[in-house]
């Protein structure tokens, strides 16, 4: 293994594959042994993953989980593309080259009790993370939200932790969540038996319109996924007033913010400003992205 990048808190790894497991919907979950980076992981954060040494430019992929103890990270991905469909036929044995981790993670508002957790579709491997990281700790209380239009990479059954407000139709959860004791509901417009139909950030709207005013001032919303998905949850969020804030998905090259090519338009308090979604990100105030 070579030793840490340029940047302090970014290891170059050479990663062993412990797994790499594949779910309907043409899903993969991938998992490799970099005990440096998961180490270092934050909800939130990303690696930059040599595919196959014949493919040059690394792929970024948000970490769905990081084992501290044990030194592994997770993946979830879909092999689209030339450098993700290399990365699929990966099998234990193989190697993969793992620069990270990358990126300013969640910061959540220790003044606000309830986080409402919302990842859509490439969004949910940071709620996953998200809820391990915070599952003990008795500061907050997290409910997570998922959505997506393929099937769910994960066992899903009857809810057991109750969540006041949730429409019943939205009944079943994440077994990997509810093992943890974080309580999730799930949507999709598919028709998935135990989901609430119609998008995520509809749920997440149904559930917040039964809350009072009261309750309201201790919720905060973290979210992560496609663009339209985030512009939603950005709006929820100016609806009822709760600090927001999302991580975002964007093509990057270096990963490193040398390149500049990730780089979005954002609102600050002294004006309009550029910032890398890589390294400046890609968390980000809902309100600097889409202001009002």
């Amino acid at each position: 293994m070579s030793g840490p990048a340029t940047r302090a808190t970014i290891c170059l790894e050479e990663a062993p594959v412990i797994s790499q497991r594949s779910y309907p919907g043409d899903q993969h979950i991938l998992r490799v042994h970099a005990p440096r980076c998961a180490a270092r992981t934050e909800p939130g954060s990303f690696a930059h993953l040599t595919c196959d040494p014949t493919i040059p430019m690394r792929r970024p992929l948000s970490i769905m989980r990081a084992h501290r103890e044990e030194g592994w990270l997770e993946f979830l991905y879909k092999p689209v593309g030339a450098g993700l469909t290399h990365l699929a036929k990966r099998t234990p044995g193989d190697t993969v080259d793992v620069l990270g981790p990358i990126g300013n993670g969640f910061t959540p508002d220790t003044h606000k009790a309830s986080i409402l957790a919302i990842g859509g579709g490439v969004g949910i491997p940071p709620m996953v993370l998200l809820a391990e990281r915070l599952r003990d700790d008795e500061r907050f209380n997290l409910l997570v939200m998922m959505g997506s239009e393929v099937p769910f990479p994960f066992e899903l059954n009857k809810a057991e932790l109750p969540v006041e407000g949730i429409p019943a139709t939205a009944s079943h959860s994440v077994d990997l969540l509810e093992g943890w004791g974080v309580p999730s509901r799930i949507a999709s417009n598919a028709g998935y038996v135990g989901c609430f139909k119609g998008f995520v950030t509809e749920l997440a709207r149904s559930w917040l319109s039964t809350l009072s005013d009261e309750v309201l001032q201790s919720v905060q919303v973290l979210g992560c996924g496609p663009t339209g998905m985030l512009e939603a949850a950005a709006e929820l969020a100016r609806d009822f007033q709760l600090p927001c804030q999302l991580a975002l998905e964007e093509y990057m090259a270096c990963g490193v913010g040398g390149c500049a090519g990730c780089t979005i338009l954002i609102q600050t308090p002294d004006g309009p400003a550029m910032k890398r979604v890589c390294v400046d990100g890609p968390v980000f105030d809902s309100s600097q992205v889409y202001p009002a």
